[in-house]
């Protein structure tokens, strides 16, 4: 059984993503997820053989560190795209000690505008602003948009986001890549290109 890592809990945007790559490879029955604080412990774990590969966005403020911290033991050997849960900005319908902050995890502070909130709060992943929502340290956050259908009489939508699609990485032990770069040729953007062309080529000769 393959053991593939990423950052918890359960339900969090990595762990929703991580389900999707691995039913779209049909290895989910043949596969178990291991969940992590943060991607230090995860990079050790794989590292170490505790896991054999590591999933972890593009975008996520601690990307660039793991990659370069760890570059020795462990390496980049896939990469696509996935839409995440869908989100939204969402406000408390009640006043409490959170007036006047917003919590945000950072990677999707630009998805909304929060200039209604002078103090914008960080917190490591969207679950840990939807339970800074629920315990009222907070006025608003940016969350997955099933929070607030779950606690419609407490919240209400701003602006709904939606799916925002971004980069994936998956690390490994073993590089795959043999000093070249590493390309799917048929997919769907090759597909766009080859019909661009063939439109321009057309064009061109008529």
């Amino acid at each position: 059984m393959l053991t593939f890592s990423t950052l918890g809990l359960e339900g969090s945007n990595h762990h929703f993503v991580l389900q999707q790559y691995l039913a779209a490879h049909g290895i989910a029955e043949v596969s178990r997820i291991v969940l992590f604080d943060d991607f230090h412990a995860g990079a050790r774990a794989l590292i170490a053989g505790e896991a054999d590969y590591l999933l972890q966005c593009a975008v996520h403020p601690a990307a660039a560190e793991i990659t370069g911290t760890y570059r020795a033991a462990m390496v980049v050997v896939d990469a696509f795209i996935s839409p995440s849960r869908p989100m939204a900005l969402v406000r408390a319908l009640g006043s409490g000690e959170g007036t006047g902050k917003v919590g945000v995890q950072p990677a999707t502070q630009s998805y909304a505008d929060l200039s209604a909130w002078p103090t914008v709060v960080h917190e490591p992943t969207v679950l840990a602003v939807q339970a800074g929502l629920a315990e009222g340290r907070y006025e608003a956050g940016i969350v997955f948009a099933s929070f607030a259908d779950a606690h419609a009489e407490r919240f209400e939508v701003i602006e709904p986001i939606g799916a925002i699609c971004d980069a994936w990485i998956v690390y490994g032990r073993e590089a795959v890549d043999e000093g070249r770069a590493v390309v799917w040729k048929d997919s769907p953007v090759a597909r766009q290109y080859r019909e661009r062309i063939g439109r321009s080529s057309k064009h061109g000769g008529s």
